[in-house]
């Protein structure tokens, strides 16, 4: 692999974080991880977290974790529209694949106010999809049913019977979901994503399937914290269409989930297409490489990998090697961090 020249801020890529969960398996092999024997849930690609900091794996910075790399480079790393998170002292992102080999709960994370009155230093966390793989018949959980309230919801959690309240939405590769903080959601088996989120591990869970691990226990549920956060008026929502933002020869992009956290964009590029670009100090980008081979001022990428430039990294050239499926995410200029939607 070509090294960058720049021993300061150059694009970074790094060794992911691997997750348990008993939901978990080993579909992330097919992307590249190596998976151990009893599989794994989730891979923290980027990631800056008490429960998981990913380890730079290229260039002057080869063994910090991004916790470190955050702590030292600052407003450098991150970007001044992000400069709330330098001063919090955490990295605004966390970027993650998911096998959901098996269904996951059903559960809603909380807008930031609510987290940060309830879980210490810990923000919401509004989240984005990407499906990268689905078995025939896929599906996922979004917002409620129509006709449903919070009183049939919770009684349904009690009698350990939540369906007739669920959402269900069919899925193929592809796909995005938006998921804004207050959303009732679950992702269920047969499923690889990307996700793109809020850098927070605050998860309420709300049903899990009246299953029980080998010891007959049952995982931990947050039944009044959820009920306190869910969206109750998110009813029977549909998949979000993408926005096309630029055509050109060579190189499609549309813009897939926009909030006050994240802009996260798609582009789809033929083999030989470049992309000439600027981090001017605003914001990181990160771009993901789905599908196809990529440099990055000549460093190489392959599918799937996740890259994160640094926000005063200056010029960068991109080039396609093959046709390439690519994810570009930037942070925008104005944060509220008391409040979460996604514009769909």
């Amino acid at each position: 692999m070509n090294q960058p020249n720049n021993p300061t801020l150059y694009p970074i890529i790094f060794e992911p974080v691997l997750k348990s969960a008993i939901w978990g398996g080993s579909n992330l092999e097919k992307f590249g991880r190596a998976i151990p024997p009893e599989g794994v849930a989730e891979s923290w690609e980027i990631a800056a977290h008490p429960n998981g900091s990913s380890i730079v794996a290229n260039g002057a910075h080869t063994g910090k974790n991004l916790a470190e790399l955050t702590n030292e480079l600052g407003v450098a790393l991150i970007g001044s529209n992000a400069a709330w998170a330098v001063e919090r002292g955490k990295f605004p992102l966390l970027v993650k694949l998911l096998d959901a080999n098996r269904s996951l709960s059903v559960q809603v994370h909380p807008k930031d106010s609510y987290a940060l009155a309830h879980e210490g230093n810990e923000l919401g966390k509004t989240e984005m999809w990407v499906v990268l793989d689905a078995k025939p018949g896929a599906q996922i959980i979004l917002g409620v049913k129509h006709g449903t309230t919070p009183g049939q919801f919770r009684a349904g959690i009690e009698q350990g019977y939540l369906e007739p309240y669920l959402h269900y939405l069919d899925v193929k590769a592809g796909d995005h979901v938006c998921v804004p903080s207050g959303s009732l959601h679950a992702i269920l088996d047969g499923i690889v994503i990307a996700e793109i989120q809020q850098n927070s591990d605050t998860t309420y869970r709300v049903y899990d399937w009246n299953r029980v691990d080998s010891h007959g226990n049952a995982r931990e549920l947050h039944i009044d914290k959820a009920m306190d956060v869910i969206n109750f008026e998110q009813v029977e929502p549909s998949l979000p269409t993408a926005q096309i933002k630029q055509h050109q020869p060579g190189i499609q992009s549309t813009v897939l989930c926009e909030n006050e956290y994240f802009c996260t964009e798609r582009l789809q590029v033929t083999a030989g297409s470049k992309i000439s670009g600027t981090c001017d100090g605003s914001s990181l980008e990160i771009w993901g490489v789905i599908d196809g081979y990529i440099t990055v001022n000549e460093l190489d990428l392959h599918g799937v990998t996740f890259c994160l430039l640094p926000a005063a990294l200056g010029a960068y050239e991109l080039i396609a090697k093959t046709n390439a499926t690519l994810l570009r995410t930037t942070i925008p200029a104005t944060v509220d961090a008391n409040s979460s939607c996604c514009k769909e």
